[in-house]
């Protein structure tokens, strides 16, 4: 199969879309797939995984490279001939993917990842949501399938009018986070660290901006035997940092690889805070590594927590909830192991290799959905 992938996010910038870009490029290239991999001009590598990577003209929004449209997305498209077109939260980039596919008689799958709305609605934009809102609806109706992460996402698409929409979530590594690692050297040199007195380590991964609303861990302040540690970094980190005054706080900067393995091993809980979460993969890894998870009851989490059984949803309207969760766990170690047991469970049948060879099925699906007009 030959795939062109469109993103509009890659290395070295990393975040959730990144990530699960590269994870589906490592899949279709340990299969024998072709690709070509189109995105924003910010320093990307010539090749990954072997797959040319073509960069486009973007422009810099708050950080960001924003690909913008440009006549080279065509002729890469029909230079390449793929038999579908992978558009990865597609903005403006994606959506001219979509239209030269269209034009080319190509199959289109448009991978719904980023709450853009959300967006709007947090910073209370008021008209822009609705006009958000729009933006996605155009986006995604001229593709053959959007694939949502996540049930509240299907429903917010739903909401709009769309119709063509298919669930498909993320994989997570299943060796890289181990309950295993606990037992480590480098866990036990790092668990010292964070838990000089034997306290009861509560983790955050991920970034550290307003979306993520870190700072709802403000309501842990005065709980006893209890220590934070973050990691990741973001704009928030000054605001978060005086909102945690006085709370006992590890701050661990980004990390990666085996570091962020060893730092999910080295927690007894896991906190998310954040409502705008399309799906959550930090509360996979969680999970993979045997924690009990705490989350807002709202977007991805809502999926991926059992509440009760691997973990706790709180209503994000409510901090003491939160508060009153994370204390339970603290309290009942036994607790805490149960559901750590029963969230490694949760995601024993979520490798990326089975994840990925769903997007492929669907690929296969959308391609022989192509009107034999159409054909090439």
């Amino acid at each position: 199969m030959r795939v062109a992938i469109v993103s509009e996010s890659f290395l070295p910038t990393v975040n959730g879309v990144t990530n699960s870009v590269l994870k589906v490029l490592d899949y279709l290239s340990a299969e024998g797939h072709e690709a070509i991999i189109i995105c924003p001009s910010a320093g990307a590598p010539a090749k990954y995984a072997g797959f040319a990577v073509h960069a486009v003209p973007a422009l810099a929004y708050r950080q960001f490279p924003v690909g913008l449209p440009n006549p080279l997305v065509h002729k890469l498209i029909s230079d390449f001939r793929p038999d579908v077109v992978h558009a990865a939260a597609p903005f403006l980039l994606g959506a001219q993917a979509i239209s030269s596919a269209n034009r080319l008689g190509i199959a289109t799958v448009a991978i719904f990842q980023t709450d853009v709305a959300g967006y709007a609605r947090r910073h209370h934009l008021g008209p822009a949501t609705k006009l958000a809102w729009r933006i996605v609806r155009w986006i995604h109706d001229g593709a053959q399938l959007t694939l949502a992460p996540s049930s509240t996402a299907m429903a917010d698409l739903r909401s709009i009018g769309l119709t063509k929409i298919e669930r498909w979530g993320r994989g997570v590594d299943l060796t890289m986070y181990h309950p295993a690692k606990k037992l480590s050297p480098a866990t036990a040199k790092l668990r010292k660290r964070l838990s000089p007195n034997g306290e009861v380590v509560v983790g955050y991964v991920g970034r550290v901006a307003p979306e993520k609303q870190v700072e709802r861990l403000r309501a842990l302040r005065g709980l006893n035997g209890v220590r934070v540690a973050i990691v990741g970094d973001g704009s928030s980190v000054p605001f978060v940092r005086r909102e945690l005054a006085g709370i006992p706080v590890t701050w661990l900067g980004k990390l990666g690889g085996e570091e962020l393995a060893t730092a999910y091993a080295a927690f007894d809980v896991f906190a998310h805070t954040g409502t705008e979460e399309t799906f959550g993969q930090t509360l996979q890894e969680a999970h993979s590594a045997g924690l009990p998870v705490v989350a807002p009851r709202a977007g991805g989490p809502i999926d991926l927590v059992d509440h009760g059984t691997n973990g706790f949803l709180f209503d994000p309207d409510n901090e003491d909830q939160l508060r009153a969760y994370i204390e339970a766990l603290v309290i009942d170690p036994a607790l805490r192991a149960r559901m750590g047991e029963a969230g490694r469970r949760t995601v024993l049948g979520k490798s990326w290799g089975g994840v990925c060879a769903e997007l492929v099925a669907h690929y296969e699906t959308t391609i022989a959905a192509v009107p034999t007009s159409s054909a090439r």
